[in-house]
């Protein structure tokens, strides 16, 4: 279905919408369709508040070609993956007019932080609003994971549950909402350890982790139970069996990497201090546990009453260059120029 689209005076249809990174608790790790990102397991994350992308599509009648920029800047192997996802929305609406889009983060990109995740989630959501397409939140999700897995998760706020579905065409991998950000409201330290880009991207450290980790098949046959004790953790607000099993998950997703020929290294000596320091401080009493993604910025969960002890004690980790602060926050949703310019 189709709604009136967002058309200026000249014919040009264009929105702009926000989206958070999401950070899985229970992490997926793994395709079983690369072409559709169709996951081998299912996952569950939160969606961040104080971290954003925000998005401006315009489409322009006549124009042959996509022009992106991601922070100002062009990057080749970025836009053509943008193309493909507006592939998908031009498909749906039946146009095959080019794409003026400008992306900014407010936080490194391609660096752990789950940037591709709220990128492709506000491309998504601006996309289908430009061209009036009439998507429930869960299509919105299905799009989305196929331009970038994790972005199914970011169309949805708070606490997240990805499917990783059985059907071929994927049609059943699709996220939804679990518990709302402001029912628990935990808060979130991400110590910093390095702003470079990961030498191995996700989606290569998959494939290779697929082909040759032999503790695939165990990771694959433990996660329902994983996914069942997280779930439950959720939403009876249980925090310390919550910090147990992302744990748990989290070291289990690095071992298995690990374990790839040749292994996988996602984290650096500060980032393992900031495991250490975690870790002592849930020894003291405090309600605290760190989650690590592909990539060496740890993220350490707090109840609000602990972050201020949190981030001063991930500060004080030799190697640490910044401490990003935030809660849990909402799902993809359109915004005005003025908030795409402040």
């Amino acid at each position: 279905m189709k709604r009136e689209p967002h058309a200026d005076a000249l014919g040009e249809l264009h929105a702009a919408s926000q989206a958070q990174p999401n950070i899985a608790l229970i992490k997926y790790w793994g395709k079983r369709d690369a072409a559709l990102n169709l996951p081998v397991v299912g996952s569950i994350s939160i969606t961040l508040e104080s971290l954003w992308t925000r998005t401006e599509v315009r489409f322009v009648p006549g124009q042959k070609q996509d022009r992106v920029s991601l922070n100002g800047r062009s990057d080749e192997a970025e836009s053509k993956r943008v193309t493909a996802c507006l592939d998908l929305l031009r498909q749906r609406a039946a146009v095959d007019y080019g794409a003026d889009v400008a992306s900014r983060n407010n936080f490194p990109t391609a660096a752990g932080l789950a940037s591709s995740a709220s990128g492709f989630a506000a491309l998504v959501h601006a996309g289908t609003q430009a061209l009036g397409l009439d998507l429930s939140e869960a299509e919105q999700s299905v799009l989305a994971r196929r331009c970038s897995g994790s972005a199914a998760r970011s169309i949805f706020g708070g606490y997240v549950e990805w499917a990783h579905g059985q059907r071929v065409d994927g049609t059943d991998s699709v996220a939804r909402p679990l518990l709302a950000a402001d029912a628990w409201p935990l808060r979130v330290a991400v110590a910093i350890t390095s702003t470079a880009a990961k030498q191995v991207g996700s989606s290569e450290g998959m494939r290779r982790t697929a082909q040759t980790s032999p503790f695939q098949s165990a990771w694959i046959d433990t996660q329902e139970a994983d996914l069942a004790t997280a779930r439950r953790a959720i939403l009876a607000r249980d925090f310390e069996a919550l910090a147990l099993i992302s744990e748990h998950s989290c070291l289990k997703m690095h071992a298995l990497a690990m374990a790839a020929q040749p292994g996988l290294l996602y984290w650096n000596g500060a980032t393992i201090e900031c495991m250490h320091r975690v870790r002592a401080l849930r020894q003291q009493g405090l309600p605290v546990f760190f989650t690590v993604d592909a990539g060496p910025q740890l993220k350490a969960v707090c109840e609000p009453s602990a972050i201020e002890r949190v981030k001063a004690a991930l500060k004080d980790v030799p190697g640490v260059l910044d401490v990003l602060d935030t809660g849990l926050g909402a799902g993809a949703r359109s915004i005005s120029a003025s908030t795409l310019e402040a």
